[in-house]
């Protein structure tokens, strides 16, 4: 039997001046704004927005649905998710996924992963966390569940 190949690549991607990309990549129908960088072993899925200079590191995982701020810092091996399984098991239906906003200057650490949620602007979130509630107030969060540690100062 031959197997059915999908190759990875570059598809029907909007790209912002000066982006720079580190291939091999998975970047497809998704939106790559001015001076962002995009690291290798990444994938970006459809429906989703990286905003100026952000850069994206090695083996992350940015689904649909996922809006990325100006000016963010997403670590190696984060992880986004957009369907929490609350049927018990995959949603296998687009209609029940969810989206996800990060707020602009958030930094997050390796290895996180972030559920469907809201980070506002000016937040850490450090390697391996897993944040499963919005995000309103500025500050490092770090844990699982990603917890408020303290307010960043200047």
């Amino acid at each position: 039997m031959t197997p059915k190949i999908l190759h990875i690549g570059i598809v029907e991607v909007q790209f912002g001046e000066d982006v720079t990309i580190v291939e091999p990549v998975n970047l497809y129908r998704c939106t790559i704004e001015d001076h962002a960088f995009i690291g290798p072993f990444v994938e970006v899925q459809a429906n989703v927005r990286i905003g100026s200079r952000s850069r994206i590191q090695s083996h992350s995982f940015i689904c649909e649905g996922v809006t990325i701020g100006q000016s963010c810092f997403i670590g190696h091996g984060v992880m986004f998710v957009n369907d929490t399984f609350s049927t018990g098991g995959p949603a296998g239906d687009r209609e029940k996924w969810k989206p996800t906003f990060i707020g602009d200057r958030v930094s997050i650490g390796s290895n996180a992963t972030i559920m469907p949620v809201t980070i506002c602007s000016d937040v850490v979130i450090g390697a391996g966390a897993v944040v499963t509630r919005d995000i309103d107030v500025p500050g490092i969060y770090a844990g699982n569940p990603a917890r408020f540690l303290r307010a960043i100062h200047s």
